[in-house]
């Protein structure tokens, strides 16, 4: 267990989009939903269902709290940030150390694909009119 808390430390620090955006709640379902996964996935098939049961987690956990219009891009980063959290924490730290890296990585997983899913987005709420025109038609005097 020494050896884990130094690698989940670097993890945080590496990963500042999971500790300081508006995508707190998705980081937090993410991790909750990788370390769950991770947790059922073992008891049921070892370090491989783990690794599977993390990114399900994962991914579900973000994208259950992700807005609408994100929960793509949350999802994903919550499934690959779990999963892969889970195999590094389990060759660290056994599956204590798996679960503990699918949390910290869907985590850090689902608030990045959330802060990506603000960068790409496009729409322009302004650029809409709702099918309402500013312009009024004006009547022509006839003389």
């Amino acid at each position: 267990m020494r050896r884990t808390f130094p690698l989940f430390a670097v993890i945080l620090l590496a990963s500042p989009y999971s500790i300081a955006s508006e995508g707190t709640t998705t980081a937090i379902g993410g991790g909750v939903g990788g370390a769950l996964g991770s947790v059922v996935g073992q008891a049921v098939g070892g370090s491989t269902g783990a690794a599977i049961g993390a990114g399900l987690g994962g991914a579900a956990g973000g994208a259950m709290t992700a807005k609408d219009g994100k929960k793509t891009e949350t999802a994903l980063g919550g499934g690959l940030g779990a999963a892969g959290g889970q195999v590094i924490g389990n060759s660290v730290g056994g599956s204590t150390g798996g679960a503990i890296g699918a949390g910290l990585g869907g985590a850090a997983g689902s608030a990045v694909g959330n802060n990506l899913a603000d960068d790409n987005d496009h729409h322009h709420n302004n650029d809409h009119h709702n099918g309402h025109s500013k312009h009024k038609h004006k009547h022509k005097h006839h003389d």
